[in-house]
């Protein structure tokens, strides 16, 4: 992993810090700047000492959804399907709202991506680059 990608300060300032670990925030900020290699490269830092917390299989969906993306801009769409799936049965265990992402509306947007890959003729990739938000977390407490 590239340090310049995680170092814990670097993704505070879009998210705000807030209750969110740093690594988690830098994968958004990675994510919604196209960054999709740095994204999964930045979580995977958090995921690999949370594997069998119950968040693994969270912080494990949204790097294979990063993942899914590098495939869509290499225009594999083979990959970014099987990936788009296996992010989505990890994402569809936990609740609507987890750790600030609408998870509902996220897989649902993984459906369509998904569609997209797999119903162009010689795979598709998504036509612009998706954003993932986190809630506000509101003033601390």
């Amino acid at each position: 992993m590239n340090d310049r990608h995680s170092s814990p300060g670097s993704h505070r300032k879009p998210h705000g810090g807030g209750p969110w670990d740093p690594r988690y925030a830098g994968f958004f900020d990675c994510f919604n700047r196209g960054r999709y290699f740095e994204a999964h490269e930045v979580l995977e830092g958090l995921w690999l000492t949370k594997r069998q917390h119950p968040d693994g299989r969270f912080y494990q969906g949204l790097i294979q959804l990063a993942g899914a993306f590098v495939h869509c801009q290499k225009r594999r769409p083979g990959p970014a399907a099987a990936l788009f799936r296996r992010a989505h049965d990890h994402l569809g265990s936990y609740p609507a709202t987890h750790q600030g992402l609408a998870v509902r509306e996220v897989l649902g947007r993984i459906a369509l991506w998904l569609g997209q890959v797999e119903g162009v003729v010689g795979g598709g990739v998504p036509g612009t680059r998706p954003r993932l938000e986190l809630a506000d977390p509101g003033p601390a407490a």
